[in-house]
């Protein structure tokens, strides 16, 4: 979109909200980079020039924009609806593995060359893997030294930093104050009680409906990895350092975040995934306008706009989930689910909560008896087989999975229909159309509705849904009155 130059001017002299993240405002004058909805008064368009991404701007040698920190924006919807190499690489980004695995570590992650990747992020980014990772950086190290008290030197090292001096140095470069300064215009903030644990809020693109979202989390949660408690949900996270347990509240504006690590070299990674697992970097207004056109799903979406499609911080552990519900009631999945918790989860300390273990590694699970499981043996099958293909690295599942590819070898697994590749595909790899025409609560909406029930014709006739299939579905779910739609008491 930052190519469209008459576009961007309009959006940011209308300061439209909608298309933060989207492009980045650089001011020739001043040398600083905004946000579109930057409250002070638009420069002149002949002032302004548009960057994809806030490390084109720094690249580029802008500082960001005191008054509407623009490294706060929403990420680009852009990187959750492609499944292309861009966009994959943005979600590796995301999830830290520059800062742990380096340019080549991202590059055998996807399948190419170092210099194809850089080439390709540079082209449609105005900045390599470097330069994004240095950005994402920076926006940690500020959010660390904002909402803690711990000495600048532990921070540096936290936010990924490889010294104190490059640390301090890109601080300064990026928001042109230092460390120390940053920290004392910051608002004053209580301290926590709990050892490790940060406060922040995570912004998303409005409207946004938290009841099918959060109502969905809470109806299938795991007891032991997952609980709604005092109107959060909460949950234990595997992440690659250590382990973590967040909170998650929603809010008018923002979605509240508590998060307790183990080792704060994880905060980035753990705001990424929740992120994720919110779908927070939706487009609803893009989504809701496509899905209007309908004149069936135009009343539900008009009734409640906004619905996100509720995913998950371990795509492994959804697969998993995703088995041990096959053909069986919410609560007996969750019974399931929790009884493996409880043999070969690891134990995690909660002095917040009712939480207790991660959810197993597919390495523990590979190593249990498929006999002592209380299902049907073709669905122990399925189990012993999707588990031991995690295990040993056949199939891998993670935010640079190529939706397609996949799709293709869930279906190869014995006991895999398309129902459950499908759901994986929308729950786990994010694939936004998705979708699930042989779902029973989609077959019983749609009779409702006065839309084909039979899978090949509903099929057919959510072409015109397309690329947003996985959002229609939250709404032909809504329909119901499933404990998943709404939002918990």
């Amino acid at each position: 979109m930052h190519t469209d130059t008459e576009r961007c001017v309009r959006a940011v002299q209308s300061k439209d909200a909608r298309f933060d993240g989207w492009f980045f405002t650089a001011v020739l004058t001043t040398r600083i980079y905004c946000r579109p909805s930057c409250p002070v008064v638009p420069p002149k368009p002949e002032n302004m020039v548009f960057h994809p991404s806030a490390a084109a701007c720094q690249q580029a040698g802008f500082r960001a924009c005191k008054r509407c920190r623009p490294d706060t924006s929403p990420g680009s919807p852009e990187w959750n609806q492609r499944a292309d190499l861009v966009a994959r690489a943005m979600r590796l980004i995301a999830d830290g593995v520059v800062d742990r695995e380096g340019v080549p570590g991202l590059a055998g992650r996807l399948g190419y060359s170092t210099r194809q990747v850089e080439r390709q992020l540079l082209a449609e980014l105005g900045a390599g893997p470097l330069a994004l990772a240095r950005a994402q950086r920076a926006q940690t190290a500020r959010l660390l030294i904002e909402t803690t008290t711990l000495p600048m030197a532990q921070l540096a090292f936290a936010a990924g930093f490889a010294s104190i001096r490059t640390f301090n140095d890109t601080v300064r470069e990026v928001f042109a104050l230092s460390p120390s300064e940053l920290r004392t215009r910051a608002p004053r903030r209580q301290g926590t009680s709990t050892p490790g644990a940060l406060s922040l809020r995570l912004p998303f693109r409005t409207p946004l409906n938290p009841d099918n979202l959060f109502g969905h989390l809470a109806a299938t949660a795991v007891p032991g990895v997952e609980e709604w408690r005092d109107g959060s949900y909460r949950r234990t996270l595997r992440l690659p350092y250590g382990h973590g347990i967040v909170a998650l509240t929603p809010a008018p504006d923002h979605i509240a975040c508590r998060l307790t690590l183990s080792d704060l070299r994880d905060l980035t990674v753990a705001i990424s995934r929740c992120r994720r697992l919110l779908d927070l970097d939706a487009d609803p207004v893009a989504i809701d306008d496509q899905l209007r056109r309908d004149p069936v799903l135009a009343p539900l979406v008009d009734k409640a706009p906004g619905r996100r499609v509720p995913r998950t911080v371990d795509e492994a552990e959804f697969a998993v989930r995703a088995v041990l519900g096959q053909q069986v009631s919410t609560a007996a999945a969750r019974t399931h689910a929790a009884r493996l918790v409880t043999a070969h989860g690891e134990p995690v300390d909660d002095p917040e909560g009712g939480l207790t273990h991660l959810f197993p590694a597919p390495e523990a699970l590979a190593a249990l008896d498929p006999e002592s499981l209380a299902m049907p043996r073709t669905r122990r099958t399925t189990f012993a087989t999707l588990v031991r293909r995690l295990a040993d690295g056949e199939l891998h599942l993670g935010v640079e999975s190529d939706w397609p590819q996949s799709r293709a070898q869930l279906l190869a697994l014995p006991g895999f229909g398309p129902w459950t590749a499908d759901v994986i595909a929308m729950r786990a790899l994010g694939d936004p159309d998705a979708f699930l025409p042989t779902d029973l609560g989609i077959r019983r909406a749609a009779r409702e509705l006065g839309l084909p029930s039979t899978p090949a014709a509903l099929t057919a006739r959510a072409a015109s849904w397309r690329p947003w299939r996985a959002y229609a579905v939250q709404y032909l779910w809504a329909t119901d009155s499933h404990p998943i739609n709404f939002l918990p008491v």
